[in-house]
């Protein structure tokens, strides 16, 4: 259902050298950048990630509530995710773990202080 979410970034190249590498992990490539947006994708008709350079000109900041979940398909995988995003400076913000009962999940934040997490609800 969700075709693509931004983040908003004040520092595009670190943040891109970050998501590079993270998403690395997972076969996903950048699929479309211009010098103030990137976008990251696991393939042509799947999903979609980005940063950019907020439109308005004024400093991006991290929305209160707001989170972008990464679905992964084995706790092995989460578990791997999380431990690059934290090698990459990343911050924790809840390890990997149970959840809940068919839920798995580890939920870090960016350089910028976006949250994101990566989940598994079928192998958990």
């Amino acid at each position: 259902m969700i075709g693509y979410v931004t983040l908003g970034t004040n520092k595009l190249d670190e943040a891109a050298k970050f998501y590079d590498e993270l998403f690395a992990t997972i076969g996903a490539k950048r699929m479309m950048e211009s010098d103030t947006f990137i976008a990251w994708s696991a393939g042509s008709t799947g999903s979609a990630m980005s940063i950019t350079k907020p439109f308005d000109g004024n400093t991006a900041s991290v929305g209160n509530g707001t989170m972008v979940a990464i679905m992964l398909d084995t706790t092995e995988k989460v578990d791997a995710f999380y431990a690059k995003a934290i090698a990459l400076g990343g911050t924790d913000e809840g390890p990997p773990g149970q959840r809940f009962e068919g839920f798995y999940a580890g939920y870090f934040r960016d350089l910028d202080g976006n949250k994101l997490n990566a989940f598994c609800s079928k192998d958990a």
